[in-house]
């Protein structure tokens, strides 16, 4: 229903030339993968013999037994709807040929022989086996059935065609122009491959890298299952490499050196994948000119099955790292982006000084640290930097301390000038009740606010830099020509979550002194605020963002999901359920999901006028670049599926 595709990369325990063991072993998986609800599982390459078995390829009877073993193996699955990949020698004609035998309920598919055969350094295929390349027949007989044997097969559901899949054999990947590059041009979305790839110091991550980079370059889900310790003989090791891949992310990774069977499996999200090609135009150029007419599609049902167990890492933040080397690695880069964008801008412009409005707040406060940096870099005194901190009716002394500490500690200029009275005198002239606490009262203060900025980037012959967000600017939680205009929007680009990190990222990167770090946690810890509305009784902050807008943890998971792959609103409801299971009830992630969608439409209006802002992920709302959005677009329908929800 979703697109989603359980498949499985399974390293069974096996024995030299011992067919009958290892069909055993086999067996044992596939039940194990069926009460998985695996639909497609690949074993690693020549697994019914072994690959270790050199010149014993030449005993005929060798070659009888790997083939009575797949009458077992077609017997024992006869039952089952899975799709089953294991690796066998095949004789067609005089020549045999390392082969990929794809069954599915007792019958053989196809047959899939290996392209390219490896005849260096430990490798001594080409004695055994012939290439693809070399086959004269198009079908054989193999276990009593008339097969089709070939390398341009593929398999297709043709009700749902984006479960496609194609299989190629170990080196075909090692090859500069892989098969699997050909079947994803005619529409494999899914590339499955049995390996025999020994173990060397590194290798793994070579192994890693090419699969890895392979399902990048085909935008595809990528199998791969490659030969366990028990193929070790000799000169050679075997590890049991299994990895499942989608579009340049491993998404699951065996463990090698294991002696027991084992299998990893995972869904591959093929929506996700489709729409990825769709995006890629350099894709669909080439599917266009260089789709080969010549490929056969074998007819497959996958059927459906319960998605609400999902097999997948949903992350709760997307655009956070979760391993700390990274995070660390991806933080350091986006915050170097932001200061070359702001660097840049100010050599062309040759601006004296850099505005920034320093509110206490953690999106000003990175903007600052951000201008900061870039004056380092310019060799620039750090005076150039002039923060302006604007109290107004719902400024709170916690927030005012850390905006005037922190200006003080990075020893750049300071202005503070109050709103509080420009604004009264406002209200008066438009005949407004200062005690009416609505948006023409906040408003009011957020763009008195961006003139004293803008004035004083005149007087001092500098620029205004914005410290809006990415998740505010998809929210629309911006005041139209107030906080959401600038001369460069450096933090248009982050998104919520990722200011955070970020922030934390520089206080402790050793770019500032202690006390500054003291107060950049202080600023963590404060609660996200436009600190428009008088504070409480208690002199604390009344008004939070995330109690109006709702949690920025789930609109940045919305967001991640609506732009960067445009998954229609019941799916995301499906995804933000699994991520968030014991964080949030169906009812308040359903409720911030409408609220996402009627004001990501309502509020494109400010997105189609933005500043000038670097774009630092996958993910970006400039209207002249990544995102083309009507601002008289209707959400009409986006909302009707939520509500059947």
């Amino acid at each position: 229903m979703y697109g989603f595709f359980r498949v499985g990369a399974a390293v069974p325990k096996l024995k030299v030339a011992d067919c009958e063991y290892n069909t055993k072993q086999i067996l044992k998986i596939v039940n194990d993968a069926e009460k998985q609800n695996i639909k497609v599982i690949v074993f690693p390459e020549l697994c019914i013999s072994s690959y270790t078995c050199g010149d014993l390829f030449f005993q005929n009877i060798l070659i009888n037994e790997c083939e009575n073993s797949l009458y077992k193996i077609l017997e024992k699955t006869a039952g089952l709807n899975m799709f089953i990949i294991v690796g066998i020698p095949v004789m067609a004609g005089f020549e045999m040929f390392n082969c990929a035998a794809v069954i599915n309920k007792g019958k053989i598919l196809a047959v899939i022989p290996k392209t390219y055969i490896p005849n260096y350094g430990e490798f001594y295929e080409k004695r055994w086996f012939s290439s693809a390349a070399e086959l004269c027949e198009k079908k054989i007989v193999l276990c009593d059935q008339s097969v089709p044997i070939g390398t341009k097969i593929l398999f297709r559901d043709e009700k749902k065609p984006e479960y496609t899949f194609g299989v190629e054999i170990c080196e075909d990947l090692w090859s500069p122009i892989p098969p699997s590059s050909y079947y994803a041009l005619n529409g494999a979305s899914v590339i499955f491959n049995l390996s025999a790839s020994n173990e060397l110091v590194a290798k793994n991550e070579y192994r890693r890298s090419l699969v890895s980079g392979q399902s990048a370059s085909a935008i595809c889900g990528y199998v791969y299952a490659s030969a366990g310790v028990g193929e070790s003989t000799q000169d050679v090791v075997f590890s049991g490499h299994a990895l499942i891949c989608e579009n340049g992310s491993v998404l699951e990774e065996s463990k090698r050196f294991l002696r027991e069977n084992q299998f990893i499996y995972c869904d591959l999200d093929v929506e996700k994948i489709y729409n990825d090609r769709k995006k890629n135009k350099n894709f669909s150029n080439l599917m266009s000119f260089d789709k080969n007419e010549n490929y056969s599609y074998i007819n497959i049902d996958i059927d459906d099955w319960n998605e609400s167990d999902i097999k997948r890492n949903l992350k709760r933040m997307p655009f956070v790292p979760e391993n700390n080397y990274m995070l660390n690695e991806r933080c350091e880069d986006i915050f170097n982006i932001q200061v070359a964008g702001l660097v840049k801008r100010l050599e062309h412009t040759q601006a004296k000084s850099i505005v920034v409005g320093i509110s206490g707040g953690l999106d000003s406060t990175l903007a600052l640290l951000v201008a900061v940096k870039s004056c380092d870099i310019l060799g620039f005194d750090r005076s150039t930097v002039l923060g302006v901190t604007m109290p107004g009716f719902g400024t709170t002394d916690r927030t005012y301390k850390n905006a005037v500490n922190l200006m003080k500690s990075l020893n750049v200029s300071i202005e503070e000038i109050s709103i509080k009275n420009a604004s009264l005198l406002h209200f008066k002239d438009i005949k407004h009740d200062a005690n009416k606490h609505d948006v023409t009262y906040e408003n009011t203060q957020a763009r008195e606010r961006t003139q004293i900025l803008m004035d004083l980037a005149n007087k001092h012959n500098g620029m205004v830099v914005g410290t809006g967000d990415l998740s505010e600017l998809a929210l629309g939680w911006a005041t139209y020509n107030g906080d959401h205009m600038s001369m460069y929007g450096v933090n248009a680009g982050v998104p919520k979550t990722l200011v955070r990190v970020l922030v934390k990222h520089v206080a402790e990167s050793g770019f500032i002194d202690d006390y500054s770090k003291n107060i950049l946690f202080d600023v963590l810890n404060t609660p996200v605020s436009p600190e428009l509305l008088p504070p409480d009784e208690n002199g604390e902050i009344k008004q939070k963002t995330e109690n109006i807008v709702g949690p920025y943890e789930l609109h940045d998971f919305f967001l991640y999901y609506v732009v960067r792959f445009g998954f229609s609103p019941s799916k995301i409801m499906f995804l933000a359920e699994n991520a968030f299971k014991g964080v949030f009830e169906k009812e308040e992630i359903l409720k911030w999901l409408k609220n996402f969608y009627k004001r990501f439409f309502s509020q494109q209006f400010k997105r189609s006028c933005l500043p000038d802002g670097p774009k630092v992920g996958t993910i970006n709302l400039s209207p002249r670049g990544d995102w083309r959005m009507p601002s008289d677009a209707v959400s009409s329908i986006w909302i009707e599926e939520i509500e059947k929800i």
